[in-house]
């Protein structure tokens, strides 16, 4: 969630006649938009609405936190190998080493209350809360339009994360501000296209930000709406009450056919299976061993789960965790392109009994008398994780492995994932906003992002608790360099270690499907002009896709 932000909530109760309740002035799909009524979306919210916009709540803030109200200082396009977008900043360079950073800021910016945006909120920003980085020496604001920052080690490789997931804040709001993780911040000022409007428990409504650097933009008000399962928003779609959704759909020919919705399908983030894997730091189960997440890997069908559950909408999954073709050139080892597509059960077996496990008279394998039986879960209503889990459950039993699927409340499904008291969950990994694959192991593989079970990581997303001083070894150095080469080789050894480990065992691509109103709003990105993924879950995104949309006259 991207974080997740995730790509999609789903399903606790309530139904379409609730969530037709705070769609205002929505009788049908057409008549008029813009300032005459708001463009509706659906970003995932379920009900009621927390009224939190807190850049430092990851898991509880309002989406639109993140790009909408509070931005960083650069929009990183991750479906395309480009330069960023300059938001708050201008310009960057590096010096020679990598260590220092010199950042140019767009002049005569304003927060949206009117006061000025200045290099000395910048500086700030950088040195508050979890924006901090572990190695920032010093946040520095040398003039009116440069900020310099300076790191222990070199950060060349992590342009994105630095510039385009730090969220630039008003020093004198939250200089008071001494517990940022607990606050809510239910009048946020910040620097996006929109402020905040009003919060009901079914909704919360944006309007135009008048003091936005790129002026007011052309549609003046957003409501996002909670709705509480898939099938309600699919339903609102077709009946063209919302405009913009970000969702599985099995069939999309029901909700485009009409001529008012476009849908568009980027298969770029990993499902995967998030699995507790370090006992070191407290994980526990038959899963804490690799041979069984081996033997799982090879013992699950992915045509048939990508075909069954996600209705031929996914792609092909790597275990390098690059996004191919995009990332192809750091993938050197052609067997680490996709992960196994079909079944192989005398595989698994033979992994398990060299690991020292022998299948019983039930048919299970175990070893010192314990059979290998292991708890999955995934959130009520997200169906297409529901249907996956069904079977790679079925599809392990095949290969003597037990794996009890269950599904579980959001609440349910959030917490032991965060605190790592779980076994086996169904995961949506977010991608790497860059064509280099280096986020994606500095903060789901890299011990520094994790916490030992009972914790949350406090930096990154290494929620199956892997640790490996190779990997980390080779993280710190590719993120030391600019070379190429010295860059693929260090990738080589990662991708060596997290293939064979598997602490995430990679099931498909994720279908990223949005459905938005192309007969009422304009500017919306399609093949030929992929400038930001349309998904309104997506931190920084859904600011600038929101930006750039006009109301069709």
């Amino acid at each position: 969630m991207s974080l997740r932000r995730r790509r999609k909530f789903a399903a606790l109760v309530a139904g379409l006649a609730a969530a037709a309740l705070v769609l205002t002035g929505c009788a049908d799909g057409g008549g008029k938009v813009g300032a005459e009524r708001p463009l509706r979306v659906w970003s995932g919210a379920t009900s009621p609405i927390t009224n939190n916009f807190n850049p430092f709540a990851p898991g509880t803030a309002a989406h639109f936190t993140y790009g909408v109200i509070y931005e960083p200082l650069f929009f990183f396009n991750q479906l395309a190998d480009e330069k960023p977008t300059g938001l708050i900043g201008d310009s960057y360079e590096y010096n020679a080493d990598g260590t220092v950073l010199t950042v140019a800021i767009k002049p005569n910016q304003k927060w949206s209350d009117g006061t000025p945006l200045t290099t000395q909120d910048v500086a700030f920003s950088f040195g508050y809360g979890s924006n901090k980085p572990d190695d920032l020496v010093s946040a520095v604001a040398t003039d009116d339009t440069t900020v310099v920052l300076t790191f222990a080690v070199p950060k060349f490789t992590a342009a994105s994360q630095i510039l385009g997931a730090t969220w630039i804040i008003p020093e004198r709001i939250w200089s008071g501000i001494t517990d940022s993780a607990t606050e809510t911040n239910q009048k946020p000022i910040g620097s996006g296209p929109y402020v905040l409007k009003n919060v009901t428990d079914a909704s919360y409504t944006v309007e135009a930000n008048p003091n936005f650097r790129d002026g007011a933009p052309a549609v003046k008000t957003v409501q996002n709406i909670a709705i509480d399962s898939n099938q309600s928003a699919e339903d609102l779609l077709k009946t063209g009450k919302i405009d913009w959704a970000g969702q599985f759909i099995a069939n999309p020919d029901t909700i485009t056919s009409g001529g008012s919705i476009s849908t568009l399908n980027q298969q770029q983030d990993p499902t995967v299976l998030l699995t507790c894997s370090s006992t070191a730091l407290g994980c526990t189960g038959p899963q804490t061993d690799p041979a069984v997440r081996q033997a799982i890997n090879v013992a699950i069908d992915r045509g048939a789960i990508g075909s069954k559950a996600f209705a031929g909408q996914s792609g092909v999954a790597s275990p390098s965790f690059a996004l191919l073709p995009r990332d192809k050139k750091w993938v050197t080892d052609s067997k680490l392109e996709a992960s196994p597509q079909k079944a192989n059960v005398a595989e698994a077996g033979s992994i398990l009994e060299a690991a020292g496990y022998s299948r019983g008279a039930d048919g299970l394998f175990a070893k010192d008398g314990k059979p290998i039986e292991i708890e999955l879960f995934s959130p009520d209503g997200w169906t297409d994780y529901n249907d996956a889990a069904k079977l790679i459950s079925e599809q392990a039993a095949a290969a003597g492995i037990r794996i009890k699927n269950r599904t579980v409340s959001l609440a349910e499904y959030w917490t032991p994932t965060t605190n790592g008291s779980f076994q086996m969950a169904l995961y949506g990994a977010s991608q790497s906003l860059v064509a280099d694959p280096y986020s994606n192991y500095e903060r789901f593989f890299a011990t520094a992002s994790t916490a030992p079970v009972g914790q949350p990581p406090a930096k990154g997303l290494n929620l199956a608790r892997y640790s490996n001083p190779i990997v980390d070894a080779a993280v710190a150095e590719a993120g030391a360099t600019e070379d190429e080469g010295a860059k693929k080789a260090a990738y080589a050894r990662i991708q060596t270690e997290i293939a064979r480990d598997l602490p995430y065992i990679p099931v498909v691509l994720n279908a990223s499907m949005s459905f938005f109103n192309s007969r009422d709003f304009t500017g919306w990105p399609g093949e030929s002009n992929l400038y930001a993924a349309p998904l309104p879950y997506l931190a920084t995104a859904s600011g600038v896709v929101l930006s750039r949309l006009s109301p069709v006259k």
